[in-house]
């Protein structure tokens, strides 16, 4: 039925309009407060307003009877009107009245009305579901971003609330395997005993979703976190008889929680998809989440065993080498005969003893480097050098070693002598093993090569196994090949060659013996000088080992410092700030002019380097922290804001990075 809301005092008009609406409830006043009322509670189709009546002004009236989403019909008599009042009227119809004229008009105007509430209504919901997808499509490109549960879980709810606008919600989680929690988002204070309600809730609903529990929650061990909106008013048992909504999160039988929302509101069909869609979307991330949980305590236990392990050695060969040097002294001193005249026999025996002692030292010696490289505790020495002697002096240290097995060690460098940035006792250790590893594989009367050459990592020739430690040097480097003639290895154990404890398997290898070390602490050395090492070989015709580092220039002298710089700060608890600076034009090298900026401080380590068509300045701060790279950057952004003569408007980026006792990076453009 419809109904009318009729502004006149017209009794004749009234009586009219009655008999051509008999069948519709017809409101009548001239009562401005009366009026308003009924338009906000009654809630009318169709104002009819008599445009003769005195007893009210008509402009402001019709105006603000505009506002509502009603129908307005004037009954035109003989009160001329201006435009000011008819602009907001929708029909008119003319006095006297006809019943049969005035009733086709309500009825059109009804049914015009219906269409276009039905289209507003159509509008809305459809600006509602818009509003609801692109809520989803945030709230999964957060949920994307992030692997914290608890994060994910806010994200999702957040979401929610966005989207459906709940009054109270309840997740279930679990931190972990014994840690269950409740989550409570609430737009007001909850009292409680409704507190205790929802906790039993929430039990009761896990008991529920899952046949077999993986173990029992209890009011005790239920953790509680909330979250209140507002504090000026209590939800108590009422709430639980608001509309409500409940969905389990799970992916693939596998269980993460539940979340439950209330809401006075009624949730619509669309609401309910909505809110199964947004907890659909949180179970993948949270299983991911509990992927990386679990995989990063899994990589604390292995780091612990790691640390034990390289503290197990540590101490065990320093233990050993005590006894060790005891009895290598004991051995010599008896060799010497000043304990007394020796047999044949002593002799022998003391100088196996003696050449075991000094093998056993050896590996105990390999051991203690390992644990050291391992716990990165490594020391280093960089300095600018010619590493041909070192090579002259391995060779000539060995050729003696190799005499006994009738082998000729040499040497042939090629090309001038080049400088390299090294630590020389470092290259002689990787050397020595190279050089000694010849000597035990190579049979009888062979010989073994040492060369050495200037390459650019472009000509480096390697086997496949290699490609990941070769593939990223840039650059000139200087090579180092020792070459055997000896038993080789097959193509399939050359990617092993460098593991830890390795023994390649053949007659031979396990009759030379050794500890399986030499080469995996060669490999640690060689790229602790930004280099790297690899071999080929052949069956029954020799191996080749090559390593190689850089050519010395302010790159490499550079990488090296900040090696060598690092590794102090990490072992005396101090930072290294590696700050860049990069532009483009001559900003650089302007910057580097200016008094007081680039002093000593920042200029004594560092790099300028062109980067495609940008020029990049690297400094090194010993002591260096983020307050420090920050004053420098506003200190260059304040002289160039100031200087755009020289300047102008350029595009400084900036960087840095804090290694040593704490690790961080930070970029950021002006």
């Amino acid at each position: 039925m419809s109904k009318f809301l009729l502004i006149s005092e017209d009794n004749e008009k009234e009586k009219a309009i009655r008999e051509a609406c008999s069948s519709s409830e017809i409101i009548v006043t001239t009562d401005t407060t009366f009026i308003f009322d009924s338009l906000e509670v009654e809630e009318p189709d169709i104002v009819i307003i008599d445009g003769d009546i005195k007893s009210l002004e008509l402009k402001p009236l019709c105006k603000k009877i505009r506002q509502y989403p009603v129908i307005i019909l004037m009954i035109i008599g003989e009160t001329h009107h201006n435009k000011d009042i008819t602009r907001n009227i929708n029909l008119f119809v003319k006095a006297p009245i006809d019943k049969y004229f005035l009733t086709t008009t309500i009825d059109s105007s009804l049914k015009t009305r219906q269409s276009l509430l039905k289209m507003t209504k159509s509008n809305q919901e459809l600006a509602r579901s818009l509003y609801q997808l692109n809520v989803l499509y945030n709230t999964s490109s957060q949920l994307a971003g992030s692997l914290d549960k608890d994060k994910l879980l806010k994200i999702m709810t957040e979401g929610i609330e966005k989207s459906l606008n709940f009054d109270l919600s309840c997740t279930l989680m679990f931190r972990s395997e014994r840690e269950p929690v409740l989550l409570i988002n609430s737009l007001y204070k909850v009292s409680d005993r409704l507190l205790e309600a929802l906790k039993l809730r929430a039990i009761l609903s896990y008991k529920s979703l899952l046949a077999d529990p993986p173990f029992e929650i209890k009011i005790g061990n239920l953790k509680i976190e909330k979250t209140i909106k507002h504090s000026i008013n209590e939800f108590d048992f009422s709430v639980l008889r608001y509309d409500n909504m409940f969905a389990p999160i799970m992916l693939n039988e596998e269980f993460f929680g539940f979340t439950e929302i209330y809401r006075e509101k009624p949730f619509s069909t669309e609401d309910a998809t909505c809110f199964q869609t947004l907890v659909q979307q949180v179970a993948i991330p949270l299983q991911s989440a509990s992927f990386t949980q679990e995989l990063k305590a899994t990589n604390r236990k292995l780091q612990k065993l790691e640390r034990l392990k390289s503290e197990f050695i540590s101490i065990v060969s320093h233990e050993l080498r005590t006894p060790l040097t005891a009895i290598k002294n004991a051995m010599d001193i008896v060799l010497s005969g000043k304990a007394g005249d020796m047999t044949e026999n002593i002799e022998k025996f003391c100088s196996m003893g003696k050449r075991n002692a000094i093998r056993l030292s050896g590996i105990v010696n390999d051991l203690l480097d390992i644990s050291k490289i391992e716990a990165g505790k490594m020391d280093f020495k960089f300095e600018l050098t010619n590493i041909e002697p070192v090579i002259e002096a391995v060779k000539n240290n060995l050729s003696e070693v190799a005499k006994e097995k009738d082998l000729i060690i040499s040497y042939n460098p090629s090309g001038n002598p080049v400088e390299v940035y090294a630590d020389l006792n470092r290259i002689e250790q990787v050397l020595t093993n190279l050089v000694s590893n010849a000597i035990k594989f190579t049979p009888n009367s062979g010989k073994i090569e040492i060369t050495s050459q200037v390459v650019n990592a472009r000509e480096l020739q390697y086997d496949q196994s290699f490609e990941e430690d070769i593939k990223n040097l840039q650059g000139n480097y200087l090579q180092i090949c020792v070459e055997d003639h000896g038993i080789g290895i097959e193509r399939k154990d050359l990617n092993h060659v460098f593991d830890k404890f390795a023994q390649i398997e053949n007659s031979l290898s396990r009759q030379v013996g050794g500890s399986g070390l030499g080469l995996p602490i060669a490999r640690q050395l060689i790229e602790s000088h930004n280099g790297a090492i690899w071999c080929d070989s052949e069956i029954n015709k020799g191996s080749r080992f090559y390593f190689v580092i850089p050519i010395a220039n302010d790159k490499s002298n550079f990488n090296m410092i900040k090696k060598q710089l690092i590794q102090k700060a990490r072992s005396s608890g101090t930072t290294v700030a590696i700050i860049k600076i990069k532009s483009k034009d001559d900003v650089i090298e302007n910057l580097m002019k200016e008094e007081n900026l680039l002093n000593k401080t920042y200029m004594s380590n560092s790099l300028v380097e062109r980067e495609e068509q940008l020029t990049c300045l690297s400094m090194l701060v010993i002591d260096g922290d983020k307050p420090s790279a920050e004053f420098l950057k506003k200190k260059i952004n304040s002289i160039t804001s100031q200087n755009k003569t020289k300047y102008g408007e350029c595009d400084i980026m900036y960087s840095y990075e804090i290694e040593g006792d704490m690790h961080e990076k930070d970029s950021y453009s002006r």
